[in-house]
């Protein structure tokens, strides 16, 4: 009976070291802040001009909503400003082909600079898109992807 109790003690105590040789270290997981929450921004293609709204935003990822309410085929395109050190995008970015009356939707990040949205045969004047520093974190925001 003797041996028993000392054998299952033993065993105990081996299963207690073990389970202290677990713990966290502590570096194993870095919490990291989430981007920021992706924002949209409206684009319009009417047969005189480009709207774009709103034209000034935070750095971050976004969805451009594209509408092309013209009569002819166009292709979007966002790039670098002419003549601007800092652009909003790492790559110019374009849509393709949008049908008359049809949509498009692309997702991409911006960092902080100027573009411009334009349409690839330059028969409308581009506009200008500003982005400003990077927005908040969405860390705190509940119900988010």
């Amino acid at each position: 009976m003797r041996t028993r109790m000392l054998g299952a003690l033993s065993a105990m105590a081996l299963i207690a070291l073990a389970c202290v040789g677990c713990g966290d270290s502590g570096d194993v997981y870095d919490n990291a802040s989430r981007p920021p929450a992706p924002i949209s921004i409206s684009i319009a293609i009417s047969g005189e001009r480009i709207g774009v709204a709103p034209a000034r935003i935070g750095a971050g990822p976004v969805v451009l909503l594209i509408s092309n309410q013209s009569s002819r085929s166009r292709d979007v395109t966002l790039t670098a400003r002419g003549g601007s050190d800092s652009s909003c995008v790492e790559s110019d970015a374009s849509s393709g082909p949008i049908n008359p009356q049809g949509v498009a939707r692309i997702q991409l990040p911006l960092v902080e600079g100027t573009c411009e949205v334009g349409v690839a045969d330059g028969r409308l004047a581009p506009v200008r898109l500003t982005v400003g520093p990077e927005r908040e974190s969405a860390q705190q925001d509940l119900l988010q992807p």
